[in-house]
């Protein structure tokens, strides 16, 4: 009798589903989206502007910047309620928690800081005076160095996390605007949005060993704007979004070179990779919507319709 109620309980419990999550700037709110069936399941409200959107480690918080609420929120995914604010300091775009999950840092745009937050105290830890207009983010797998782009001063800031010091800064092209160490922590990946190239740096001593640019054919060269880049689950490929391009250039992580081009929605901003790592979510600002991108065949999907202007996506696995 216990176990067919048991088996019968099994049976009609919905099944989890694998979520993508999308800031959506222009309406503040985020959308949920089932990485499987590819409906949209859920939106919540959010503060103004959100942007740069985050999990903790163990996914039981989403952290989101509300630029123009001045504020970094703290959602329970499970029920999409608002727990509380951390203090972020003015102006919040980008973020990225350290390894051990509790040290947040925070780009404060209009500040020219980098702000620390301890998670778990509610409190600033440290505020570290970068260039201006700070917006990248990334942090080494060790946790070892966090580093900040700033789009005015076209630098990188190499921070170390025990000391909160910048060691060293690295000249970019005009308006770098993401940070993305590779998994093993030996390269540094900088977009440069305006000077239209990525650079990548060696992490042992700040050197920079490679620079890529892009050409698309029947689009303008100042168009080309990369972004966001993502790492493929097999560190062999990058993805790289190109703003008003349109696409994501799909990058050799050894040679440094274009291997294709993909066709996506208009003014693709950032990227998630689905839980089972089989499908790339790009966000496309202009369109509103979420290209859905086959990782294996390298070809778009679907198209998922959000809100308005959509920025930031992140995944979370809920399936046992």
């Amino acid at each position: 009798m216990i176990r067919a109620l048991l088996l019968t309980t099994l049976l009609v419990s919905p099944a989890m589903a694998d979520e993508i999550w999308v800031t959506n700037e222009m309406d503040d709110t985020v959308s949920v989206i089932d990485a499987q069936t590819l409906e949209v399941l859920h939106t919540y409200e959010t503060g103004e502007r959100p942007r740069g959107i985050t999990f903790s480690r163990d996914f039981k918080r989403l952290y989101i910047c509300a630029s123009d609420s001045d504020a970094v929120q703290v959602m329970d995914p499970d029920t999409g309620k608002i727990l509380h604010d951390l203090p972020s300091g003015e102006d919040p775009e980008q973020f990225v928690i350290a390894p051990d999950d509790r040290l947040l840092y925070i780009a404060n745009e209009d500040d020219a800081i980098t702000t620390v937050v301890d998670t778990q105290t509610r409190k600033v830890v440290s505020q570290i005076d970068v260039g201006v207009e700070p917006e990248g983010m990334g942090i080494s797998p060790d946790g070892k160095v966090q580093v900040t782009t700033s789009e005015t001063t076209n630098m990188a800031h190499w921070i170390d996390t025990q000391t909160h010091k910048i060691i060293a800064n690295s000249l970019v092209d005009p308006r770098p605007r993401h940070a993305e160490f590779s998994p093993d922590g030996k390269e540094l990946w900088v977009s440069s949005e305006i000077g239209g190239t990525v650079a990548i740096f060696d992490t042992t001593d700040q050197s920079q060993i490679g620079k890529i640019s892009f050409q698309l054919k029947g689009v303008r060269p100042e168009k080309i704007q990369p972004v966001g880049m993502r790492f493929s689950p097999d560190a062999s490929k990058v993805f790289i979004a190109l703003g008003p391009a349109n696409h994501i250039a799909v990058v050799d992580a050894k040679t440094f070179e274009v291997e294709t081009y993909i066709l996506v929605g208009r003014r693709v901003w950032h990227m998630a990779i689905s839980p089972d790592q089989t499908r790339l979510f790009t966000t496309n600002g202009v369109s509103g919507d979420v290209t859905v991108i086959d990782i294996a065949s390298l070809n778009p999907i679907d198209t998922v319709k959000v809100g308005r202007f959509p920025w930031g996506a992140a995944a979370r696995p809920t399936q046992n």
